[in-house]
């Protein structure tokens, strides 16, 4: 009996102790126009584990053991986030009250700035597209800045691509087999229903994935999770397009156990900012979900977001001074309409179904399956036997009768000889027929009927000269995932998950339009015989509209990855430990038997197979509730993207020679201070990724001496990059200070250095020599010194200084004042090897070659700085229990104009074609460029119901 009395008074003792020893936080979180309770918001004690979601009825009762003064942090999506000061009195019950979050309408800002800019060489989106819709989730002042301000002039975080970075749709990955960066265009008009997100940075620690140097965007879209109601917007904009208006509706949580939600949007425009540039966007997206008990749901998502645009073409500077920044060669007119031969048409709808299995209150696992199909096409002009139909051709512009040379002997003189006379009649012609001539290549494509008086009569279809095709590819992808978090103990966190892949792409050139034509030959005129060619197996083919011609083939592709992390969270410090595993299998599979490789094009290639594991780690240092300081490191190896697998998928089954895993490396320093006055992060980052292989094609002259077994020094090549490493170093600053409760000051700065830290290899292939009996195809061209150039397609410095003015009355102006340098024009890399010193003729080096001219012909393109003044606003009502938001936004008040990027073209790879051509003042082949939006605005209405 004393021994059960005293077990009794000492559970009593230890239960009064407790409660001395511990803080209960108690509030209420509204909405701070509809004055409703605000469900699921997170409240949080800062630098800590401490966190509880409020109650349906916006109830908060949060138990705090830590001793002193720390900061409370109230979010949730859509709202600005409240951070207050709290004190902890042990054993009492602290009640803060009614906490009153604003409605967040930056989340606008994203449709402002995504700028569709695409070069010729590539058909990914490296731009500040890829910007925004990663950081779009982050309340971090300055990768808001990025995303927001600097976006407009394809800033990137830390100068890495996109697929260095993990985006995840309900735990499922969503990074693209094919390249290795998501394809955004598959998400676009669904803003209203994207907003649960959870966003990490660098190799901080993600719960459902290894991730990537770059960070880990999870997007959240289980039915439940989103509020209640239905929102209407409409939005007026200069930009990509003009117009858009979206519907989304949220049931919430039903009795029934039921929940959904469902959106839909379009966005048109006959022509966006720059010329020809039309716009047909429709958007749909479904997520239901059921309940079925208290630890199993279900949740199926689906969304569909068809899209076409026409495509901005580069311009050289030439073509620039004749028409104007934003002149686009891709469009003519076609019947009183502008009509544009470069349109990317993505369709692949998505289907996703979740499962949610509650083990216990600390454990949960999540999987999912995955099936996504539907089609990309890029459309082009294809023609033969006729002149090349774009405009800005370089024989029909100025320069091809201003840059001419005389020569003696092959040797050049140093004599330059213009044709002014004919340089003024092309100016003029080029000025007359800027645009493509439709109407030329219909009649091209038709014959005229005769009668027996030999009169014409009319005009009939013929074999047709000029075609409108696509370059196509069909993709089928299943996916399967699963992702286990648990707490192992009061302070070790565990998560782990698993992840399949298999991919069938099927790639193709189809025939879209025959612009009058009755048929098109399906053969390639640059050949002759069978190696002309595109199929043996059925030569000579007259192909139709539907039709596949040109090249066929599929990629296979299966992929598997695992990883673990480990959390340890205590009061000091918070450390993780991570490591992953995967797997990659890649195979070709022609459908064609190409004539110019009858043994290497058809059937199934030989299997690349990639083996990759990584590691990552950090530590998190609580100087207190304020400020702490963060370290963390990755490295890990990484399997080449599919496309650069494959040296010509287009043509043959040969994988890149010497083709390796990249290697990847990164490290970066934090320093953080929040307080309810003064938000800073400081940040130190290095980044190094090795082995990297980029394959690319173009015509070049004077490439090849007589040596190479082909009668002709110039030629249309593929040019594979082999070991290339590349080196990202630099700081981030973010400031954001409170001045007083309606005015806030805003500074955020950027300072890299991105550059290329090998020399890589160069291989040359010539689909032409293969042709010819016992040539090799394949060359050789050694080292491209590259080292120390800069990386391209990107500014690598960046400064925004910004105000903003919140009024009581529910209203607010801001202005961002942005300074954006050091952006640089992509080289060419063959014109770094030893053999632009070679007179393809001779074999020795050219004689007026010096070091010096060198150096000033291959001296990197500096573009000038960028100054941007951007002004945003908004306004909200309360009209019959009915909320009605007014955003508008201007962006480069100052219409400033600007170049975005550039690329050396490779045409001239020898030291006497680039110099003569550079020497003219006009060069034929000088660089193209992208340019930015000059001023625009984005004006945006919703209304919540």
């Amino acid at each position: 009996m004393h021994k059960k009395l005293l077990v009794l008074t000492l559970f009593i003792t230890f239960k009064i102790a407790s409660a001395q020893e511990k803080t209960i936080f108690s509030g209420l979180v509204i909405d701070s126009k509809t004055q409703s309770p605000l469900e699921n918001t997170v409240v949080s004690v800062q630098n800590s584990t401490l966190m509880q979601l409020t109650k349906k009825d916006g109830t908060f009762e949060l138990h705090s053991v830590l001793p002193g003064e720390q900061l409370l942090l109230v979010h949730t999506q859509g709202y600005k986030d409240l951070l207050l000061k709290v004190n902890s009195n042990f054993g009492q019950k602290v009640n803060l009250g009614i906490l009153v979050l604003e409605e967040d309408q930056t989340e606008n800002l994203q449709t402002t700035i995504i700028s569709l800019l695409e070069s010729d060489l590539e058909e990914n989106n490296t731009s500040s597209e890829t910007t925004s819709g990663l950081l779009q989730s982050s309340r971090d002042a300055f990768l808001q800045a990025a995303a927001f301000n600097w976006g407009q002039a394809r800033f990137s975080v830390r100068g890495l691509d996109s697929e260095n970075a993990t985006m995840m749709l309900n735990g499922m990955k969503m990074n693209k087999i094919f390249d290795g960066r998501p394809q955004w265009n598959n998400w676009g008009g669904l803003n209203d229903v994207l907003r649960n997100q959870d966003f990490s940075i660098g190799a901080a620690p993600s719960d459902y994935t290894f991730g990537g140097i770059l960070g880990t965007q999870q997007i959240f879209t289980q039915a439940s999770a989103y509020r209640k109601g239905t929102r209407i917007s409409f939005s007026g904009t200069n930009t990509n397009y003009n117009w858009r208006t979206m519907l989304t509706y949220a049931s919430g949580m039903k009795t029934s156990g039921w929940a959904y939600v469902f959106s839909v949007g379009k966005r048109w425009a006959g022509e966006g900012y720059f010329e020809g540039t039309n716009y047909n966007a429709n958007s749909f997206f479904i997520s239901v979900e059921k309940k079925l008990n208290p630890q199993h749901s279900l949740n199926f998502t689906g969304f569909y977001t068809p899209n076409v645009r026409g495509k901005n073409a580069p311009n050289t500077n030439e073509v620039i001074n004749l028409k104007s920044e934003k002149y686009n060669s891709y469009w003519g007119y076609q019947n009183g309409e502008k009509r544009n031969a470069r349109v990317k048409n993505v369709e692949e709808p998505l289907l996703m179904l979740n499962h949610y299995f509650k083990i216990n209150d600390h454990t949960n696992l999540t999987s999912a399956v995955m099936y996504q199909f539907g089609k990309i096409g890029n459309s082009n002009i294809d023609y033969q036997n006729a002149d090349s139909p774009d405009p800005t051709y370089y024989r029909k512009l100025p320069s091809y009768f201003s840059s001419l040379y005389a020569a003696d002997n092959g040797e050049f003189s140093g004599e330059f000889t213009p044709d002014y006379e004919n340089a003024a009649i092309s100016k003029t012609l080029f000025l007359e027929n800027s645009q493509i001539n439709w109407d030329a290549m219909y009649k091209a494509n038709q014959k005229a009927v005769v009668n027996e008086e030999g009169i014409i009569t009319g005009y009939e279809p013929s074999k047709s000269h000029y075609v409108l095709y696509e370059d196509r590819t069909d993709d089928k992808t299943l996916a399967f995932n699963s992702n286990l978090n648990t707490q192992l103990t009061e302070n070790i966190f565990f998560s782990g998950g698993i992840l399949f892949k298999n991919l069938k792409s099927h790639n193709f050139q189809n025939l879209l339009d025959l612009l009058g034509g009755e048929y098109f030959e399906d053969i390639d005129l640059f050949y002759i015989g069978d190696q002309s060619q595109s199929d043996l197996k059925n030569p000579d083919r007259e192909v139709k509209t539907g039709d596949t011609y040109g090249y066929n083939f599929n990629f296979y592709a299966t992929t598997a990855e695992a990883f673990t992390q480990f959390r340890f969270v205590y009061r000091k410090v918070d450390f993780y430990l991570g490591n992953s595993f995967s797997t990659s299998k890649y195979q070709r599979e022609g459908l064609y038997q190409n004539g110019i490789y009858p043994d290497n094009s058809f059937g199934k290639s030989e299997k690349a197979n990639f083996e990759n594991f990584g590691f990552k780690g950090g530590l998190n240092y609580k100087i207190s509730g304020k400020q702490w300081l963060f370290f963390s490191g990755m490295h890990q190896t990484k399997a080449p993207s599919l496309r650069n697998t494959f040296s010509n998928s287009r043509l043959n089954n040969s994988i890149v020679n010497g083709i390796e895993n990249e290697t990847i490396s990164s490290a970066d320093l934090n320093y953080v201070y929040h307080s309810p006055k003064l938000k800073m992060r400081i940040s130190g980052y290095y980044a190094l990724i090795k082995n990297t292989t980029k394959t690319s094609f173009f015509y070049a002259e004077g490439i090849f001496d007589d040596g190479a077994g082909y009668d002709n020094t110039d030629a249309f090549v593929s040019q594979t990059l082999t070991n290339l490493d590349k080196k990202n170093i630099g700081a981030e600053l973010s400031l954001e200070y409170q001045v007083s409760s309606t005015l806030k000051s805003i500074f955020s700065a950027a300072y890299g250095s991105y550059t290329y830290s090998s020399n890589p290899n160069v291989l040359i292939t010539n689909d032409a020599n293969a042709a010819v009996a016992d040539t090799e195809n394949t060359f050789d061209f050694g080292k491209s010194l590259l080292k120390n150039y800069k990386q391209s397609g990107m500014p690598q410095q960046a400064f925004s200084c910004g105000i903003e003015y919140r009024d009581p009355k529910f209203w607010w102006i801001s202005a961002n004042l942005n300074y954006i340098t050091n952006s640089y024009v992509d080289v060419s890399p063959i014109s770094r090897t030893s053999r632009f010193y070679t007179n393809p003729a001779s074999g020795f080096n050219f004689p007026e070659a010096s070091e010096e001219r060198a150096k000033m012909l291959l001296k990197q393109e500096k573009l000038n700085p960028v100054s941007l003044l951007n002004i945003t606003g908004g306004k909200s009502w309360r009209i019959y229990n009915k909320t009605i938001g007014l955003f508008a936004s201007v962006n480069n008040i100052l219409d400033f104009r600007y170049k975005t990027g550039g690329f050396e073209q490779a045409r001239n790879s020898n030291f006497r074609e680039l110099n003569q051509d550079v020497s003219s003042g006009t060069p034929s082949f000088g660089p193209k460029y992208f340019y930015g939006y000059g001023r625009t605005y984005f004006v945006n209405m919703t209304i919540n119901l």
